[in-house]
């Protein structure tokens, strides 16, 4: 079993910038990935970023350019930099945790809440 917490959420303006962290904790093994949702009012979630353990990452287009993932594999953390902040991107974020051979991602954490403001 594998614990995540996130943290960083908050209000901020349209054009500002945020970073989210998540720390996982429990059974964790090294060969994995590390995956970033978010889900608005009245819609499905969606991914937005992941990290393998290596450093390979993925984005959703909707935030390619914008938001940044990373990891420090040391503090079992995953981090989501979030610059040029849109209306839009207002939602909870979530971050996920899977082994790497594994399709669907197998632990969620609770989620922290990012308003942007217009």
């Amino acid at each position: 079993q594998v614990q995540l917490v996130e943290s960083g959420g908050g209000l901020v303006q349209a054009g500002g910038s945020l970073r989210l962290s998540c720390a996982a904790s429990g059974s964790i093994i090294s060969l994995n990935v590390l995956g970033w949702f978010r889900q608005a009012p009245g819609k499905e979630r969606e991914f937005v970023a992941a990290i393998n353990w290596s450093g390979g990452s993925t984005y959703a287009d909707s935030v390619k350019g914008r938001f940044t993932i990373s990891r420090d594999n040391a503090k079992n953390t995953v981090y989501l930099q979030m610059n040029t902040l849109k209306p839009e991107d207002t939602a909870v974020y979530y971050c996920a945790y899977k082994r790497a051979y594994v399709f669907e991602y197998e632990s969620w954490g609770q989620g922290t809440q990012l308003t942007v403001s217009s």
